[in-house]
């Protein structure tokens, strides 16, 4: 689970983000990077299971993401984040193309997954495969028990128009306008305290797994 300890310590670095309250509370940053080093660590095994892609030996130190903050190209100038986040693939958090992600923070914690924002060469080759099997793409995301927990896709960057090479009328344009192909589901602190915590999270993972596989065999 994650410990009380460490969105306590997130709470207090949100109203104090600056190096020198970092500095002296840096022994409680540590404090909370291992324990969620560690819950990714259960996080892997439960994904190693269902999802053959994922090796049951991957570094949980590949996955969690560093709290600082590259504000180089950035409007936000704070130096750290006010969340930790984990990214699972392959090969961890440096995936291009389809992988899982937990996001903690103690007002807006989730999970997602899916292929975010892809590359020219993956939007075109995802939106083929939708295409071409969209009753799959639809029988996935459109199953009542994954609606019920996973919603509508990620349509913030959707385009108004139709994509190229597509007419208004194709029965999945609404799926082919997408730019990204991602969902995402709330967890409370409450949840994410919980002893069942890893559990939860890896069956939310395993509900997104169908999705994810027909992403990675869209580019493969």
């Amino acid at each position: 689970m994650i410990k009380s300890e460490t969105f306590n310590f997130l709470n207090d670095l949100a109203a104090n983000n600056n190096r020198d309250w970092f500095l002296v509370n840096k022994g409680r940053h540590d404090d909370a990077r291992t324990n969620v080093l560690e819950f990714a660590g259960e996080v892997i095994t439960g994904l190693s299971k269902f999802d053959h892609t994922i090796p049951s030996g991957l570094d949980p130190k590949d996955c969690v993401m560093r709290i600082y903050r590259d504000v180089r190209f950035s409007k936000e100038k704070t130096p750290y984040k006010s969340n930790f986040g984990a990214g699972f693939s392959q090969n961890g958090k440096k995936f291009n193309g389809p992988g899982y992600y937990l996001h903690i923070h103690p007002e807006g914690s989730f999970i997602a997954g899916g292929c975010w924002m892809p590359e020219a060469d993956l939007l075109k080759a995802i939106r083929q495969e939708i295409d071409y099997n969209g009753s799959d793409f639809r029988a996935i995301i459109e199953d009542p028990s994954f609606i019920k927990y996973y919603g509508k896709p990620e349509s913030e960057y959707k385009l108004k128009t139709c994509p190229k090479g597509y007419d208004s009328d194709h029965p999945e344009i609404e799926y082919l306008k997408l730019k990204s192909f991602t969902f995402s589901h709330m967890l409370s602190r409450a949840e994410l305290t919980n002893s069942g915590a890893v559990e939860q999270v890896v069956n939310g993972f395993a509900k997104l797994n169908p999705f994810i596989a027909f992403l990675r065999n869209a580019i493969s």
